[in-house]
């Protein structure tokens, strides 16, 4: 039985890298980090990973004519680490059907809000700016949607009035951090199923392998 290899797609400063990276140290996650591939050469999230001796690639963008070749760059170094779970870690990209079906059912992202609440960029202002007394977060497989794809695991915070953009963001992110490592080892458990718009979590396996 080998660690399941992670592929993590990253723009930013990869503090839910960082929790995924903390939890496989602390064995709550048995994976490893296969590659870290950037399409920002000035991401933290790259230096974040030097101490760790985790393979990084940077893809940019503007590099390539097209998406799509753009994307089959992504595709082939994730290949070429074997990477077997596709994880979006502040991803700021859309990824097209073409790379989601190269990997369908294996892409999961986390987004700072209750999907379907408030997709899409700035989760958090859209919250406070609608006056929602709770908020949060959600792990989901990705689909052709933005932010539309089957959830994993929620978790919900509460919105005070008092709150900017980045109290909230803050508040969320402990969650993320959470429930991340947690949805990624359930799926390496093989323990979630995929039923139509629902994730079915399945029960831990208690008998001999």
């Amino acid at each position: 039985m080998h660690d399941t290899v992670l592929g993590v797609l990253v723009s930013g400063r990869g503090s839910n890298l960082q929790a995924i990276i903390d939890a496989i140290e602390q064995n709550r996650i048995s994976a490893k980090i296969g590659v870290v591939i950037s399409d920002n050469p000035e991401a933290a999230a790259l230096q974040r990973v030097q101490k760790y001796n985790i393979p990084t690639v940077c893809i940019e963008r503007k590099k390539f004519a097209d998406k799509q070749a753009f994307e089959q760059a992504i595709i082939c170094e994730l290949q070429r680490y074997n990477a077997e779970l596709i994880v979006l870690a502040g991803f700021m990209r859309i990824l097209s059907s073409y790379f989601i079906h190269s990997f369908a059912g294996k892409i999961m992202n986390i987004h700072p809000a209750l999907l379907p609440a408030f997709p899409g960029l700035n989760a958090q202002q859209q919250a406070i700016e609608y006056g929602a007394k709770l908020s949060g977060c959600t792990v989901h497989f990705v689909d052709e949607g933005m932010d539309t794809g089957p959830i994993i695991l929620q978790q919900a915070v509460p919105v005070y009035s008092e709150d900017t953009v980045d109290t909230l963001a803050q508040r969320i992110l402990r969650q993320e951090h959470i429930i991340y490592p947690q949805a990624i080892q359930l799926y390496i458990e093989g323990r979630l199923h995929i039923k139509g718009r629902k994730v079915i979590i399945l029960p831990e396996y208690k008998g001999d392998k």
